[in-house]
């Protein structure tokens, strides 16, 4: 008599199996919510060419201010000559924001001590590259910064 090479599946290991594929259901229904919580979803930036950030005469020589260009930190400088200058405000080393410090006539990050002069260079500290340049136009006695694309 030839012996039959299927095997049957015993009322234990079927309930096994059930048991085992509802547990890993219920592992994921509690995980994913967690890693939906932890994880923020992607959101797309906001595409602004230009911003407006205030009249000439709210600046006074070696000052700088922060402001939002979309949803990066940008910052403005008036130098000391009257010459405004913008780059993004976010340092090339962990993305902190930077500041202008006008005793130093320099713009500082203060994660790492991290040193830009007053064309975006990279000058002391850990930032590997320069500050990204925004352009600069005066259109009725208003401050306007935009991204060359």
């Amino acid at each position: 008599m030839a012996e039959s090479t299927e095997k049957k599946l015993t009322r234990r290991e079927f309930l096994n199996w059930v048991l085992g594929i509802g547990t890993i259901g219920w592992i994921a229904a509690i995980l994913y919510p967690v890693y939906k919580y932890i994880v923020p979803p992607k959101s797309r930036e906001a595409v602004v060419k230009s911003v407006s950030v205030g009249k000439v005469k709210d600046f006074k020589p070696n000052s700088g201010l922060n402001f939002k260009f979309g949803n990066k930190p940008g910052i403005l400088i008036l130098t000391e000559d009257g010459t405004f200058k913008a780059f993004s405000a976010t340092c090339t080393h962990l993305e902190c924001t930077v500041q202008y410090k006008d005793e130093m006539k320099l713009i500082w990050c203060a994660c790492h001590n991290g040193k830009y002069d007053l064309s975006g260079k990279n000058i002391s500290g850990p930032p590997p590259n320069p500050l990204e340049e925004f352009k600069v136009i005066i259109k009725n006695n208003e401050v306007f910064v935009t991204k060359d694309a």
